[in-house]
C-alpha cells in the first residue's frame, strides 16, 4: 500500500507513555480472550469492564522504532478515512465528525470503561474513540497469519466503520435492540453490526484506491485473508477444535470476506444493508 507523501491525522492521542499492565495476564497469555473480542464493536461495555477491572498502572513505556512506524501508518490511514467519509457523508447531505484514535500500551481507560490489549482494537461510541495498541499489528501477523499493510488498514477501517454506524444512528439503534434480546439473539444482532462494519471498511478501501491509487498487487488479498482469519468459526476452531454458532458475534470467515468484498468492489453504501437480509443468508 503506497502512502508516500500522505498526510497524518490530527485526531490521534498517544497514551502509550501511560501504559499499564493487567494483573496476572499478558498479551500472549490471554489469546482466547483476544480471539473472542477481536475487532470489538457492537456492545463492548461488558467485556471491557470485565477485563479492565484487572488493570493496574505500570511503568512508563518507550515505543520501539517499529511501533513508531506503525503510528505513522495508523495516522495516515485515519486521515484517509477522514477524507473519504467527509466526502461520502456530504453526498448523503450529512456532516461527518471524525473519531479520535487513542494509541495505548497494554491497558487504557476508555469512555466505555477500562480495557486491555488482549481485547484487540475496539470502538467506544460513548466517547467516539477508536482504541488501538500498536502491538496488535504484530499479533495479527504472528498469531493469526494475517500480515500486510492493507490487512492492518482494514483493522482500522473496520473500527472507523463502527463510528460511521454511530454517526448514521445505526449503532445506537442496534444497542437498544440488543438490550431487549436474549443472549443468542443479541449475538445475531452483533453479527449484523460487525458484517456491516466490514462492508463499510470495504467501501473505504474502494474510494481510497479510486481517490489516491494507493493499492498495490496483493493488497486486496491481504485484507480478504485477514477477514478470513478473524471469522468466528475460524477462531473457535483454531482455539478449541470445534465451533458454537450460537455464540458467534462477528460472523463466519465466509460472511466477513463476503461483506468486505462487496464494499471493496461496489463502493456503494446502499449495498451494505445487513439488517433486512435473513440471518441465514448473511
Amino acid at each position: 500500500m503506497d502512502l508516500s507523501g500522505r498526510r497524518q491525522s490530527n485526531n490521534v492521542e498517544d497514551r502509550r507513555s501511560k501504559g499499564g499492565k493487567v494483573a496476572g495476564l499478558s498479551i500472549g497469555g490471554v489469546i482466547i480472550a483476544g480471539l473472542i473480542a477481536l475487532l470489538l464493536g457492537g456492545n463492548p461495555q461488558e467485556v471491557i469492564q470485565q477485563l479492565g477491572s484487572q488493570t493496574t498502572q505500570g511503568e512508563a513505556y518507550t515505543p520501539t522504532e517499529e511501533e513508531e512506524a506503525f503510528k505513522v501508518f495508523a495516522s495516515q490511514i485515519l486521515a484517509s478515512t477522514e477524507d473519504i467519509w467527509t466526502s461520502e457523508f456530504k453526498k448523503m447531505g450529512k456532516t461527518y465528525v471524525a473519531p479520535k484514535m487513542v494509541l495505548f500500551h497494554r491497558s487504557v481507560q476508555s469512555g466505555c470503561g477500562n480495557a486491555s490489549s488482549s481485547m484487540g482494537p475496539f470502538y467506544c461510541s460513548a466517547d467516539q474513540c477508536i482504541y488501538l495498541d500498536l502491538d496488535f499489528f504484530n499479533e495479527l501477523s504472528s498469531k493469526f497469519g494475517a500480515a500486510g499493510d492493507f490487512a492492518n488498514a482494514y483493522v482500522i477501517a473496520h473500527e472507523v466503520g463502527h463510528h460511521v454506524q454511530h454517526q448514521l444512528g445505526v449503532l445506537d439503534q442496534a444497542h437498544a435492540k440488543m438490550a431487549k434480546q436474549s443472549q443468542e439473539e443479541a449475538n445475531k444482532t452483533s453479527v449484523r453490526i460487525e458484517l456491516q462494519a466490514d462492508f463499510i471498511a470495504g467501501v473505504w478501501g474502494y474510494y481510497e484506491n479510486k481517490t489516491f491509487g494507493s493499492l498495490e498487487d496483493g493488497d486486496l488479498e491481504e485484507a480478504i485473508n485477514a477477514a478470513q482469519k478473524i471469522g468466528d468459526d475460524y477462531l473457535q476452531r483454531s482455539a478449541r477444535g470445534s465451533v458454537t454458532p450460537e455464540s458467534f458475534t462477528h460472523g463466519t470467515s465466509a460472511q466477513r470476506m463476503k461483506w468486505l468484498k462487496r464494499g471493496l468492489t461496489t463502493g456503494d453504501m446502499s449495498k451494505g444493508d445487513t439488517w433486512s437480509v435473513p440471518y441465514s443468508s448473511l
